[in-house]
Protein backbone atom coordinates (compact mmCIF):
# COMPACT_ATOMS: atom_id res chain seq x y z
CA UNK A 1 0.00 0.00 0.00
CA UNK A 2 1.02 3.66 -0.72
CA UNK A 3 -0.09 6.69 1.32
CA UNK A 4 -3.12 9.16 -0.69
CA UNK A 5 -4.16 6.32 -2.85
CA UNK A 6 -7.63 5.42 -2.58
CA UNK A 7 -7.95 1.65 -1.57
CA UNK A 8 -10.47 1.33 -5.03
CA UNK A 9 -7.70 2.17 -7.19
CA UNK A 10 -5.83 -1.20 -7.60
CA UNK A 11 -2.68 -1.56 -8.32
CA UNK A 12 -3.60 -3.01 -11.73
CA UNK A 13 -5.64 0.14 -12.76
CA UNK A 14 -2.84 2.71 -11.74
CA UNK A 15 -0.77 1.14 -13.98
CA UNK A 16 -2.96 1.61 -16.57
CA UNK A 17 -3.93 5.10 -15.91
CA UNK A 18 -0.38 6.02 -15.97
CA UNK A 19 0.78 4.04 -19.08
CA UNK A 20 -2.02 6.09 -20.70
CA UNK A 21 -0.86 9.21 -23.03
CA UNK A 22 -3.20 12.47 -24.01
CA UNK A 23 -6.19 11.43 -26.14
CA UNK A 24 -6.25 8.03 -24.90
CA UNK A 25 -9.57 7.34 -23.42
CA UNK A 26 -11.24 4.70 -20.70
CA UNK A 27 -14.08 2.81 -19.98
CA UNK A 28 -15.89 2.90 -16.99
CA UNK A 29 -18.52 0.27 -17.36
CA UNK A 30 -21.33 -0.81 -15.60
CA UNK A 31 -22.17 -4.64 -15.03
CA UNK A 32 -24.23 -5.01 -18.26
CA UNK A 33 -21.81 -3.81 -20.37
CA UNK A 34 -19.84 -6.37 -22.63
CA UNK A 35 -15.90 -5.36 -21.04
CA UNK A 36 -14.47 -8.64 -21.60
CA UNK A 37 -15.51 -8.85 -25.66
CA UNK A 38 -14.84 -5.07 -26.16
CA UNK A 39 -11.55 -4.55 -24.43
CA UNK A 40 -8.02 -4.20 -25.85
CA UNK A 41 -7.16 -4.45 -21.98
CA UNK A 42 -9.40 -5.41 -19.13
CA UNK A 43 -9.17 -4.33 -15.27
CA UNK A 44 -11.54 -5.82 -13.37
CA UNK A 45 -13.39 -3.80 -10.21
CA UNK A 46 -15.73 -6.21 -9.62
CA UNK A 47 -17.72 -5.06 -6.06
CA UNK A 48 -17.47 -1.46 -6.88
CA UNK A 49 -20.08 1.71 -8.31
CA UNK A 50 -18.90 3.71 -11.13
CA UNK A 51 -19.43 6.94 -9.36
CA UNK A 52 -17.15 5.82 -6.53
CA UNK A 53 -14.50 4.92 -9.29
CA UNK A 54 -14.77 8.06 -11.06
CA UNK A 55 -13.89 9.74 -8.01
CA UNK A 56 -10.88 8.18 -7.21
CA UNK A 57 -9.53 8.12 -10.59
CA UNK A 58 -10.08 11.94 -11.09
CA UNK A 59 -8.06 12.69 -8.19
CA UNK A 60 -4.83 11.68 -10.64
CA UNK A 61 -6.38 11.58 -14.27
CA UNK A 62 -6.73 15.38 -16.28
CA UNK A 63 -9.71 15.13 -18.12
CA UNK A 64 -9.00 16.56 -22.23
CA UNK A 65 -9.37 20.67 -22.08
CA UNK A 66 -8.78 20.50 -26.18
CA UNK A 67 -11.38 18.52 -27.36
CA UNK A 68 -15.20 19.58 -27.20
CA UNK A 69 -15.98 16.91 -25.28
CA UNK A 70 -14.06 14.91 -22.73
CA UNK A 71 -16.68 12.44 -21.90
CA UNK A 72 -18.91 10.16 -23.42
CA UNK A 73 -22.45 8.38 -21.57
CA UNK A 74 -24.43 5.74 -23.33
CA UNK A 75 -27.55 7.07 -24.24
CA UNK A 76 -30.54 5.30 -23.62
CA UNK A 77 -32.50 3.07 -26.33
CA UNK A 78 -35.62 4.39 -25.62
CA UNK A 79 -35.50 8.28 -26.87
CA UNK A 80 -38.45 8.76 -24.32
CA UNK A 81 -37.00 7.38 -21.34
CA UNK A 82 -35.77 10.32 -18.92
CA UNK A 83 -32.19 11.13 -18.37
CA UNK A 84 -30.29 8.45 -15.86
CA UNK A 85 -30.10 10.28 -13.17
CA UNK A 86 -26.19 8.41 -12.69
CA UNK A 87 -25.49 11.55 -15.03
CA UNK A 88 -25.49 14.37 -13.07
CA UNK A 89 -23.66 12.35 -10.49
CA UNK A 90 -20.88 12.36 -12.90
CA UNK A 91 -20.97 16.31 -13.84
CA UNK A 92 -21.06 16.54 -10.09
CA UNK A 93 -17.82 14.64 -9.78
CA UNK A 94 -15.95 15.81 -13.11
CA UNK A 95 -17.06 19.41 -11.63
CA UNK A 96 -15.45 18.73 -8.83
CA UNK A 97 -12.09 16.98 -9.62
CA UNK A 98 -11.86 19.47 -12.92
CA UNK A 99 -13.01 23.19 -11.42
CA UNK A 100 -15.52 23.00 -14.54
CA UNK A 101 -18.22 21.98 -15.90
CA UNK A 102 -17.33 18.92 -18.22
CA UNK A 103 -19.32 18.70 -21.46
CA UNK A 104 -21.18 15.21 -21.85
CA UNK A 105 -21.43 13.50 -25.26
CA UNK A 106 -24.23 10.84 -25.75
CA UNK A 107 -23.60 8.41 -28.11
CA UNK A 108 -25.86 5.68 -29.68
CA UNK A 109 -25.44 2.18 -27.93
CA UNK A 110 -23.69 0.82 -30.73
CA UNK A 111 -21.37 3.39 -31.91
CA UNK A 112 -20.82 3.57 -28.16
CA UNK A 113 -19.64 -0.17 -28.24
CA UNK A 114 -17.20 1.04 -31.13
CA UNK A 115 -15.76 3.80 -29.24
CA UNK A 116 -15.24 1.26 -26.15
CA UNK A 117 -12.98 -1.02 -28.69
CA UNK A 118 -10.69 1.88 -29.21
CA UNK A 119 -10.34 2.63 -25.75
CA UNK A 120 -6.68 2.27 -24.04
CA UNK A 121 -8.62 -0.04 -21.51
CA UNK A 122 -11.75 -0.67 -20.15
CA UNK A 123 -12.70 -1.11 -16.15
CA UNK A 124 -15.15 -3.49 -15.79
CA UNK A 125 -17.34 -2.56 -12.56
CA UNK A 126 -20.11 -4.15 -9.84
CA UNK A 127 -22.43 -1.07 -11.10
CA UNK A 128 -26.51 -2.17 -11.06
CA UNK A 129 -27.42 1.29 -12.24
CA UNK A 130 -28.79 1.28 -15.95
CA UNK A 131 -26.71 3.40 -18.54
CA UNK A 132 -23.69 4.07 -15.73
CA UNK A 133 -20.81 3.56 -18.43
CA UNK A 134 -18.79 6.57 -19.01
CA UNK A 135 -15.71 6.80 -21.37
CA UNK A 136 -13.29 9.50 -20.23
CA UNK A 137 -10.49 11.25 -22.82
CA UNK A 138 -7.33 11.81 -20.95
CA UNK A 139 -5.61 15.17 -21.06
CA UNK A 140 -2.41 16.67 -19.91
CA UNK A 141 -0.52 17.36 -16.85
CA UNK A 142 0.52 20.65 -16.49
CA UNK A 143 3.80 21.69 -14.66
CA UNK A 144 3.30 23.35 -12.01
CA UNK A 145 6.13 25.99 -10.92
Amino acid sequence: MLKSIPRIISPELMFVLMKMGHGDEIVLADGNFPADSNAQRIVRADGHAVSELLDAILQFLPLDMFVAEPAFVMRPVDDAEPEPPIWSDFRRIMKEHDGREVPVQQVERFAFYEQAKNAYAIVATSESVLYANLILKKGVVEQLS
